[in-house]
């Protein structure tokens, strides 16, 4: 598939600021879809007959469906980076929206630039497209049954397939390239977040609390995600293996 077929949904009740987006998007080769409403975006989504958009730009407050409403119902559907578009800047609401699924939040007003080149950063990830050597590596068994695919972006332990975002992907492939090592959340924020910006630390902690839910639902509740009082987290293979 190449760039310029992919979909990007923009859900914004701002006409002239979705069409901002839109223009910057076209012109970085993308297909934009707008729409203005956050229930008819839901349905958008639940339709299977519609091709599925490659990412989605959602502020939070629309009519029809809140945008975190709408964040939290579309998570269930797909892993689609989202990226959040708001002028809420309260740090609770950015946390918020990345507790239920988000992988990015700009705050408004923003660069439409800065925008398309996240959604761009995002999507790159989502494809796997990684350094040709990366690219060229088999799955990889790690610690504690867990296994990596780099080349699709995909992390499953025992064989089951662990449904992440991207930005979900990286931390915990992070953890696991040194189980044991505490890594600051400094480190994992610069892993997830390397190519912009000055975000809380505790963007961190949302992430984390986002896989430990998912990696509990293929296991007993059994944390092998550690958390280090004023440093950060780190991996611990005994509590992935007492799992099985």
């Amino acid at each position: 598939m190449t760039l310029t077929a992919r979909r990007i949904l923009v859900v914004e009740d701002e006409p002239k600021l979705a069409a901002v987006l839109c223009d910057y998007l076209h012109a970085a080769g993308y297909v934009c879809e707008w729409l203005a409403d956050g229930q008819q975006a839901l349905q958008r989504m639940q339709d299977s007959s519609q091709a599925k958009p490659a990412a989605m730009l959602l502020d939070l407050m629309l009519p029809g469906l809140d945008g975190l409403e709408l964040c939290r119902a579309v998570r269930l559907l797909s892993d689609l980076p989202i990226v959040i578009i708001s002028a809420r800047v309260d740090e609770l609401d950015r946390l918020l929206g990345l507790e239920l699924g988000a992988d990015d939040y700009v705050c408004k007003p923003f660069s439409p630039r800065e925008v398309v080149a996240r959604v761009r950063a995002l999507l790159r990830r989502a494809d796997g497209r990684l350094a040709p050597a990366a690219q060229q590596q088999p799955a990889q068994a790690l610690i504690g049954g867990f296994s990596v695919d780099e080349a699709g972006q995909r992390l499953a332990w025992q064989g089951q397939v662990l449904h992440l975002t991207p930005v979900e992907f990286r931390l915990l492939r992070l953890l696991l390239s040194q189980p044991g090592r505490v890594f600051e959340r400094s480190r994992l924020l610069d892993s997830i977040h390397e190519d912009f910006r000055d975000v809380s630390d505790r963007v961190v902690d949302s992430h984390v609390k986002n896989i430990r839910r998912k990696l509990a639902a293929l296991k007993p509740p059994q944390d092998c995600i550690s958390a280090v009082y004023g440093l950060g987290y780190r991996f611990d293979p005994e509590g992935a293996g007492s799992g099985a």
